[in-house]
């Protein structure tokens, strides 16, 4: 029996990573994570990330695929604070794409867990989990990390 387009596997996530920056080599088309990281630890919240990479290895894609990006505040009924997609075009199953995500001062406006949950359409691929602490004393006002 063929398949139609509605049951067409989705990608299979091998790895995501959240980090401080991604470096793609021009020549290679490697890419390098740098300073990875699952916590944040601030003074006070809200506190504002000024830069936030998401780097994703995706395989056993097929045509063009939309990989989806939900920053969700587990604290607050799941409220996703954040979300991204990019538009990656699978051309053999066997292919393993790069696919990276950037968030420009994303803000947490509490310490608690929060998940970077990836997703190709509404299909679910994996999650991580970043936990913000609150470190020292709170005078308020809105912090800054890098």
């Amino acid at each position: 029996m063929a398949q139609n387009a509605q049951e067409v596997p989705p990608p299979l996530l091998l790895s995501a990573l959240v980090c401080d920056m991604v470096i793609v080599d021009a020549m290679t088309g490697k890419g390098t994570a740098v300073g990875i990281f699952d916590v944040i630890n601030a003074p006070r919240y809200p506190v504002r990330h000024d830069r936030l990479f998401v780097f994703c290895q995706l395989t056993n894609g097929r045509g063009q695929v939309g990989v989806h990006i939900n920053i969700v505040d587990l604290e607050d009924n799941e409220k996703i604070i954040h979300q991204d997609t990019v538009q990656t075009e699978f051309v053999d199953v066997r292919q393993v794409a790069n696919v990276i995500f950037q968030f420009v001062g994303l803000v947490f406006p509490h310490p608690g867990e929060y998940r970077v949950q990836v997703l190709a359409g509404t299909d679910f691929l994996g999650e991580r989990r970043i936990l913000c602490k609150q470190i020292g004393p709170s005078p308020g006002g809105e912090t800054h990390v890098q």
